[in-house]
């Protein structure tokens, strides 16, 4: 019997060992496996080769040594007499039926995730612990391959699998670095484009196949493997970022195109073929440009197998759609973005995820990502589970993406999904399904730590990005500073503003006296926040129809009323935000399977006006004039920029107000909202002299009637409305006019 033999068979421990491995269970393989002293000054080889026939160790010092099986399960072994530790050899194994293959051995190689590491991941402050758990191209000790690394504390062991080992979970055992549950393995050789996932063994034994939760890229639905990637983009955009660091977003104007891009546009040949983010971004840059908008926001584009959730139940979380192209792909289209000057802001949706089997549920076989009781775990409403904020490393997962996606995709902001239901623990919840905290409140008070953290630090690290909460309560200081008591978010979405003005709206002419106050409420509580007004994807799916279907009286008043809205909402303190195809009020209910109506704007009324292509024609004028008055941006949260001339005439259902820019230069907006023109109505003005009409809803060019004031009206000395000049004026029907003082 040789010497190894000898040594390695009647060598308890490492027997041990070797059984452990047999079965998928040995925590720490690098302990077995690999080059370690013998004790007599040389080292001993162990190679994990299940399966093979015969074992070869090349050492780089030019000589070869055989091993023998030590254990049936696949241990080889051999003695390098005289040569100690670190060296540095390749493994040359043969299998039955004659393939050879050589490689440089994975449990050689040291860890590759560094002790700073571990101590910040645990203690849920690693802003870029990205960068380090998953999958990633590293070179390590002058050999290329892929470091991959996964948090899983409570498997009893985890492998490595994919199809450089046509998927076999006994060939690459990863071992963990102590108490920190993360799982560790350096594989040479591995490339880009390499598929993997992570095979666990659960405590009880059962084994979970999961995709990696810090993926860069994914396979396409209904495949579920991670992909290794080399991302080669060159960044293009310095000068933006840079300028974006300089800006105040409150005093900015701010246009927000809302776009679900598998829907926006479809490849005109093959209505089923989604466009990519490279084809899209030329038509979309150049759109948005051309219609004046500021800024896409666009539906979630983290990867989601459920097409159907339009992006809001994510899978991949630092992952882009692979649907719609590659990271490289969504970066190109950034990139285009920020050329033509509009800001990108991304859907972002940390409050639940789906419970896929393949994915973050029950990850490690235990409640990970989640809650373990489903008083907090589950959400009724959506059937998703709710991540555990009081989590260290759940927490860290999650800033960490925020700070992912507006660092390596070079986002300008996210919107943040769902708030409401993370502050709440009673959210969708009746009595007795819910759990207090520990004051006896209702309140997520680790969520809310959360949300907090994250936008501290989201806008420490990232100048100028715009964080936008969808939060639908009354929650004090959603857009106002952490060291105030606020959540710390940029803006926070007005939804009252939204239910208020679109039920309005919705009443016939004849009754809108009745209901006057509904228009006027929201400038009780304008300033209360930094807003963004919203008319989004929920206003026209769900059976709700669309802005256009939800106006009274025949086509022509539906089409002034969505005009005379847009012109409300565009003159409104805050900043504004459409969801695509509501630019030209798209008349059927929103479809994420197919394309935008796009050939409504070819329509024409009886005289030639344009229809649907008339309110689209408004709403480029309404972005263009928006920009050149500052009046209606600089000082949105500042209550000073605001006055009512006529809040209170509901019997014609007229409203007039004011706003001011910083100088002092102001802007009028007078509203209509009857379809019975109005002469000589008369308006105060704070000025006299000349002022323009600067925009008018009912204008022939927008499908209007024409009716008007030719360009302008002149400001007598007259007292009026409380001010101390006034005009009198046509007011067309269901109409807005804008007027500025002239010069």
């Amino acid at each position: 019997m040789t010497r190894t033999m000898q040594d390695e068979r009647f060598t308890k421990a490492w027997q041990r060992d070797a059984e452990a491995l047999s079965r998928n269970e040995l925590a720490d393989p690098h302990a077995l496996l690999g080059a370690h002293p013998d004790g007599d000054g040389g080292t001993i080889v162990r190679a994990w080769r299940p399966g093979a026939e015969h074992v070869v160790v090349h050492h780089d010092g030019g000589r070869d040594f055989g091993a023998e099986l030590v254990h049936e399960a696949g241990v080889w072994a051999v003695h390098l007499d005289g040569i100690k530790p670190p060296l540095r050899y390749t493994v040359e194994t043969r299998y039955p039926d004659g393939v050879t293959v050589e490689d440089r051995d994975p449990y050689a190689f040291p860890p590759t995730v560094g002790e700073l590491d571990l101590h910040l991941a645990g203690e849920g402050r690693h802003e870029e612990i990205y960068e380090h758990l998953g999958g990633h191209l590293r070179e390590v000790d002058g050999v290329l391959g892929v470091a991959f690394s996964v948090w899983a504390p409570s498997a009893k062991a985890v492998a490595v699998v994919g199809d450089f080992n046509a998927w076999d979970g006994r060939l690459h055992p990863m071992r963990t670095l102590g108490p920190s549950g993360i799982w560790e393995l350096f594989l040479p050789g591995v490339r880009a484009g390499a598929l993997y996932k992570f095979e666990l063994r659960t405590q009880g034994g059962a084994l979970r196949v999961k995709t990696d939760p810090y993926a860069r890229a994914v396979e396409i639905s209904p495949k579920t493997a991670a992909i290794v990637t080399d991302s080669r983009h060159q960044w293009a955009d310095g000068e933006w970022v840079a300028q974006r660091g300089e800006q105040v977003q409150h005093e900015r104007p701010i246009s927000i195109y809302e776009v679900h891009l598998g829907s926006w546009r479809r490849d005109p040949e093959d209505p089923e073929r989604l466009l990519n983010y490279t084809e899209v971004a030329d038509q979309l840059a150049a759109y948005a440009t051309d219609m004046g908008f500021t800024h896409v926001e666009l539906l979630p584009v983290m990867a989601h197998p459920f097409t159907g959730s339009w992006g809001y139940q994510v899978t991949g979380y630092f992952a882009p759609d692979p649907r719609l192209g590659t990271v490289d792909d969504l970066k190109a289209f950034v990139d285009r973005m920020h050329e033509h000057e509009i800001g990108v802001l991304l859907d972002w949706v940390p409050a639940h995820f789906p419970r896929d089997d393949w994915a973050l549920a029950r990850f490690d076989g235990t409640a990970l990502y989640e809650h373990d009781d489903p008083r907090r775990g589950a959400h009724p409403e959506w059937g998703t589970l709710v991540f555990n904020f009081g989590r260290n490393e759940v927490r860290n997962f999650l800033l960490a993406s925020g700070i992912f996606w507006c660092r390596d995709f070079h986002a300008d902001g996210l919107r943040v999904d769902a708030v409401a239901s993370m502050l709440y623990l009673d959210y969708s919840r009746k009595a007795g399904e819910w759990i207090p905290n520990e004051h006896g409140g209702r309140e997520d008070l680790e969520a809310v730590a959360f949300l907090k953290e994250l936008n501290t630090v989201l806008h420490a690290r990232e100048p100028g990005v715009i964080s936008a909460a969808e939060e639908s309560t009354a929650w004090p200081g959603v857009s106002r500073p952490t060291y105030v008591g606020g959540l710390g978010f940029g803006f926070k979405w007005n939804m009252g503003w939204m239910h208020d003005t679109l039920n309005y709206f919705a009443h016939d002419p004849i009754h809108r006296r009745f209901h006057h106050h509904e228009l006027t409420f929201s400038l009780m509580y304008a300033f209360s926040e930094n807003f963004i007004l919203p008319l989004s994807h929920d206003e026209v799916v769900h059976g709700k129809g669309t802005i256009y279907s939800r106006m009274p009286g025949d086509h022509w008043q539906k089409l002034a009323n969505v005009r005379a809205l847009y012109a409300f909402q565009w003159a409104h303190p805050g900043k504004q935000l459409l969801f695509m195809g509501q630019e030209f009020a798209q008349p059927d209910e929103w479809n994420a399977e197919r394309s935008l109506d796009w050939h409504v704007l070819d329509q024409r009324d009886d005289e030639g006006r344009p229809t649907f292509g008339g309110v689209q024609a408004l709403v480029r004028d309404l972005n263009h004039v928006y920009r050149d008055q500052p009046a209606l941006w600089e000082r949105d949260g500042d209550p000073e920029g605001f006055a009512w001339i006529e809040a209170n005439d509901a019997e014609n259902s007229v409203v007039a107000f004011m706003r001011r820019a910083r100088d002092g230069s102001p802007l009028v907006c007078v509203m209509n909202l009857t379809p019975v023109p109005r002469e000589g109505y008369r308006v105060g003005l704070p000025n006299g002299g000349r002022w323009r009409e600067v925009l008018n809803t009912d204008a022939e060019q927008y499908g209007g009637s024409g009716t008007g004031n030719f360009g302008g009206v002149d400001a007598e000395e007259l007292p009026w409305h409380g001010q101390a000049h006034s005009a009198a004026m046509t007011l067309p029907p269901l109409g807005v006019l804008w007027f500025a003082p002239e010069g």
